[in-house]
């Protein structure tokens, strides 16, 4: 806070979320689905019936209309979070782990199909995107370069699906790709000048020697063409361990900062792999497990459209609304940590 010569108090502008936006695709694929395809496809891969549901929690998942590509998905979430909020947009930042191409950067592709003239770029951390762009977007509107920027991300996980299988071992390592979802999400962010609303605070971590615990190359410097990159590759044990060596402080710091405790939340959004990691992950955090909305059952893994998702339904639910505080909790592959605290 600052004081003018007059002696009036004046907040710098916090960034508040005035529009949201989520696409779902309508074609699901169920883990029964995803079972009978890779028997069929692999007549020697002993797969025991309801292995991927026993295993992750997930029933389903969304799969991406025939010729879509990531920025559609980003485009058709953005058209509501802008119906929304209506309004210019003076920056539109395109967040994902996806994208349509490695050059040029997607938020063009994105910017040219929603007709917008402005300032773009994209951020990418893996399924925390979302929640990184969220924090370049606070940053840019604190510092009064923009006061409306768009946030977009579309994810396209369905393309990098392992269904022709070597072994056992590559089936393993290539099994989140089974519970990954196709999705669209788009968050508007504008100028809040009262000092009460918008994001409050957030913190992010990293622990960058795990980076090579889950990959997916497709066409990378490393693998150029691809040539065996284009799939998931993932050592799920190992990624789960390395979260918890990185173990809860961040989270539990930043609310000690802003002077919070969890009963203070009406939502803690978190992001959600397979169902029967949640548990561990509340216990050690001291959340009620009805303070979150579990959206990885109907529609799996979403990477960053997740934290956005929960969101509109605990919306829709009349979990959260005006005045509400919310959590949201990102975790990523690479691997990283970010929490963000956000009062609606």
């Amino acid at each position: 806070m600052t004081v003018t010569p007059y002696g009036q108090s004046v907040f710098p502008p916090h960034a508040r979320i005035s529009g949201l936006g989520v696409f779902l695709p309508d074609t699901v694929r169920t883990t029964t689905a995803t079972e009978h395809r890779l028997r069929t496809e692999n007549p020697g891969l002993r797969l025991a019936t309801g292995l991927i549901n026993r295993i992750t929690g997930v029933e389903r998942v969304h799969v991406r209309p025939a010729g879509w590509q990531t920025s559609d998905l980003a485009a058709a979430a953005a058209r509501d979070a802008l119906a929304e909020s209506p309004g210019p947009i003076d920056l539109l930042i395109f967040a994902s782990a996806s994208q349509d191409l490695i050059e040029p950067a997607t938020s063009h592709i994105v910017a040219a199909k929603l007709g917008l003239d402005c300032p773009v770029m994209d951020v990418k951390n893996a399924c925390n995107s979302v929640l990184n762009a969220l924090q370049v977007a606070d940053a840019l509107i604190a510092t009064g370069q923009y006061r409306r920027v768009l946030i977009a991300s579309g994810e396209q996980p369905s393309h990098a699906v392992r269904w022709q299988l070597e072994s056992k071992e590559q089936f393993l390592r290539s099994f989140p790709g089974f519970t990954m979802s196709d999705g669209g999400a788009a968050v508007v962010l504008e100028a809040s000048d009262d000092g009460h609303t918008g994001i409050l605070g957030s913190t992010f971590v990293a622990a960058s020697r795990h980076w090579d615990v889950g990959t997916l190359g497709t066409g990378g410097s490393r693998d150029p063409h691809a040539v065996d990159g284009s799939y998931f590759d993932m050592d799920g044990a190992a990624l789960q361990q390395a979260f918890l060596e990185l173990g809860p402080d961040a989270v539990l710091q930043t609310l000690q900062r802003l002077d919070l405790g969890w009963d203070d939340f009406d939502l803690v959004a978190i992001h959600q792999v397979a169902l029967p990691y949640l548990a561990p992950i509340f216990e050690r955090l001291g959340i009620a497990s009805d303070r979150s909305v579990v959206t990885v059952v109907d529609h799996g893994n979403l990477a960053s459209v997740t934290l956005p998702l929960q969101l509109l339904r605990a919306r829709e639910a009349g979990t959260v609304g005006p005045g509400s505080l919310v959590a949201l909790i990102g975790l990523a592959g690479g691997i990283s940590l970010g929490v963000m605290v956000v009062r609606l």
